[in-house]
C-alpha cells in the first residue's frame, strides 16, 4: 500500500491474506485496551459504525478488547477491516480470533503481517507491528488504554508517521482513560463522535448520486420492522406488536438497522427511518502540503 511505503522503516515485505483495495486508502486505525469497559465498547462500536457508513476502512490489531470489537462490528456492518498481526499468517493470536480472522479474509478486508509463515507471536513482535497499523492509517483513534498500553504506541508511531491522533476521552480515576486522557492533554484530536475525526482529516463530503442511497434490509425481521416504519416516531413495543416478534427480537434487529445506517433512534425507545446520502470522498486543497 502506497501510505505504507512512506513510513520511516516500512516492511520490506507485507504478507497478506484477503483482499487490500484501492479505496482501502482511506482508512482509520481503531486501537485500544485489551480490558475494555461497557463504555470502551460502546463508543468503539459507535464509531465505527460511523466509519464504515462514510466507507472508511478501519485497521486494528485482533487482539482483544477494543480491537476485536472494532473488527466485529465492521464485519456485521458489511464494512471493510484490516487486521494487522504480531506473528505469521498461520499463527492467528489470540487462536479464539481465528474465525473472526477468517470471516474478514472471506470478503470483508485482509489480515496482513510483516512477519513469514510459522512466526510465532511473541510479545517483541508486537510493537515493532504497531508501527505498520498506524501506517496503513490516515490517523489512529485511541479508545481506552492503560498508561502502558500498546495502543500508546501506536499513537507514537503515528505521530512520527506525521498521522492524525484522536483520543476519546473518559473518566480521570478510570485507569483504562489515563493514556487518552494523557493524550489529550499532550496535543491529541478529543474524539466525541466520528464527525470529529472526518472533519480533522479535511474529508469532503460529496454525495455520489442526488437519490438517497440507502441499505437494503438483509433478513426476514429486517425487512418487517422496515416496511412498518417511516418518518414518525414509532416505539419499540408499538413495533412488537404490530410485527408479531418479540420485544427482544426487535430491539436487537433495530440495534444492528441503526449500525447499517437504516434507522435513527429519536430518544424514548422511538425509532424513525433514516435518510442519509451514500458519501465518496476527496481530500480538500488545503489540505495538501
Amino acid at each position: 500500500p502506497a501510505y505504507l511505503r512512506e513510513i520511516p522503516n516500512p516492511p520490506p515485505l507485507l504478507y497478506v491474506q484477503g483482499e487490500l483495495r484501492e479505496s482501502d486508502q482511506w482508512a482509520i486505525a481503531v486501537v485500544g485496551t485489551r480490558r475494555l469497559t461497557s463504555y470502551g465498547r460502546q463508543v468503539t462500536r459507535d464509531l465505527v459504525a460511523g466509519l464504515v457508513r462514510s466507507n472508511i476502512t478501519v485497521v486494528s490489531g485482533l487482539a482483544r478488547g477494543i480491537d476485536a470489537v472494532a473488527h466485529k462490528t465492521a464485519v456485521e456492518m458489511n464494512g471493510r477491516t484490516i487486521a494487522v498481526l504480531g506473528s505469521g499468517l498461520d499463527c492467528i493470536y489470540p487462536a479464539e480470533h481465528r474465525q473472526l480472522a477468517q470471516r474478514i479474509v472471506d470478503g470483508y478486508g485482509a489480515v496482513v503481517s510483516d512477519y513469514g509463515l510459522g512466526v510465532q507471536p511473541e510479545a517483541k513482535n508486537f510493537p515493532p507491528r504497531n508501527r505498520i497499523i498506524s501506517g496503513l492509517s490516515l490517523g489512529v483513534i485511541v479508545v481506552e488504554a492503560g498508561e502502558r498500553s500498546g495502543a500508546l504506541i501506536t499513537s507514537k508511531f503515528a505521530l512520527e508517521q506525521d498521522r492524525e491522533v484522536f483520543a476519546v476521552p473518559g473518566h480521570i480515576n478510570s485507569p483504562v482513560s489515563k493514556g487518552p486522557n494523557r493524550l489529550i492533554q499532550r496535543g491529541a484530536k478529543l474524539v466525541m463522535s466520528v464527525d470529529d475525526v472526518l472533519e480533522e482529516l479535511n474529508l469532503t463530503m460529496v454525495a455520489e448520486h442526488t437519490a438517497v442511497q440507502m441499505a437494503l434490509p438483509e433478513t426476514a425481521e429486517e425487512a418487517e420492522l422496515y416496511g412498518r416504519l417511516s418518518h414518525q416516531p414509532i416505539h419499540v413495543d408499538e413495533l412488537s406488536r404490530a410485527s408479531g416478534l418479540s420485544s427482544q427480537t426487535v430491539s436487537s434487529t433495530l440495534t444492528m438497522m441503526e449500525l447499517k445506517g437504516m434507522v435513527q433512534q429519536v430518544g424514548g425507545m422511538k425509532y424513525v427511518l433514516s435518510r442519509e446520502p451514500e458519501p465518496v470522498y476527496n481530500i480538500s486543497e488545503d489540505s495538501e502540503e
